[in-house]
């Protein structure tokens, strides 16, 4: 009987390894677009007020949120590092097709318009939500209804205005229509609310719950969101390449459980998604 080496077997178990990590390695580089295997970058545009999404640590003015801690896991998942970008919100998807950046992660709404341009992966859902003061005119607003022929605010950046008038024309039938109020954002939005100047707010159905927890008993929803859309980070139609690694590395942080710890550390448990979609389609 020939004696064996109990090191040699040893040896062979390491080379395996060694070359199943290389050619994992390889994979990654791979699946990436030649320039962005390259600089080890990838380049991602973000418009930094939109908590608890993404906005700026008041303290430290580092970027903070569930999308930058996002972007940085599927870093981690690609090799790679990001370059954030802050931009205003009307320049996130021009910046995206002129070539400045590679990819945008800022919660954006996909919206089938949106898609003639761009590829979304879809990675959270939202909703617009209308909301009021909890005071005594608050008190008076009761369902959606009770808004029309009212002056509702909503920032002018978003959907949001357009599907607040749609709502109206189809929901205030007989009665007076919802004045939109187009402002900066949505803070300025909830400041105009508490001065009076208008009746009522729409905003993200993902995002209220963090501004009712920064204050406390000041706002009240009101119904249930509507015009319902999924929030996706955004890619130029002819970077299917980049796309396609993301789409695989957000499938592996779903998979081992970062994703729901990240949904978890921000609040955003109902918004969460059980797979990703691609322009609101489930692909296999």
């Amino acid at each position: 009987m020939t004696k064996l080496n109990p090191l040699r077997g040893v040896s062979r178990l390491m080379l395996v390894c060694l070359s199943t990590a290389l050619f994992g390695a390889a994979a990654h580089a791979q699946a990436l677009p030649d320039s962005i295997a390259k600089s080890k970058t990838i380049k991602v545009a973000v418009n930094s007020i939109y908590p608890p999404m993404e906005y700026k640590d008041p303290e430290t003015g580092d970027l903070v949120g569930f999308d930058i801690d996002l972007g940085n896991a599927i870093a981690k998942q690609l090799g790679v590092k990001l370059d954030w970008q802050e931009s205003a919100f009307e320049q996130l998807l021009p910046s995206l097709t002129t070539g400045r950046v590679d990819m945008v992660l800022s919660g954006l709404s996909d919206v089938p318009g949106r898609r003639d341009t761009v590829d979304f992966l879809d990675y959270l859902n939202s909703g617009a939500q209308f909301y009021v003061m909890t005071s005594a005119l608050g008190n008076e607003i009761r369902q959606p209804v009770d808004l029309c022929g009212k002056p509702v605010g909503t920032s002018r950046s978003t959907s949001f205005p357009a599907d607040t008038s749609a709502w109206s024309t189809k929901n205030c039938a007989g009665k007076a229509p919802i004045e939109v109020v187009g402002t900066e954002d949505t803070s300025a939005a909830r400041m105009q609310l508490k001065q009076g100047r208008i009746v009522g707010g729409v905003q993200g159905s993902e995002t209220l719950p963090y501004a009712m927890k920064l204050e406390p008993n000041t706002y009240k929803p009101i119904g249930e969101p509507f015009a319902t859309s999924p929030e996706g980070i955004a890619f130029a139609k002819s970077n299917a390449k980049l796309r396609d690694a993301v789409h695989a590395a957000l499938n592996k942080l779903i998979a081992d459980g970062t994703y729901s710890k990240l949904v978890a550390k921000w609040g955003l448990q109902s918004s969460a998604v059980r797979q990703v979609t691609m322009n609101g389609v489930t692909s296999n």
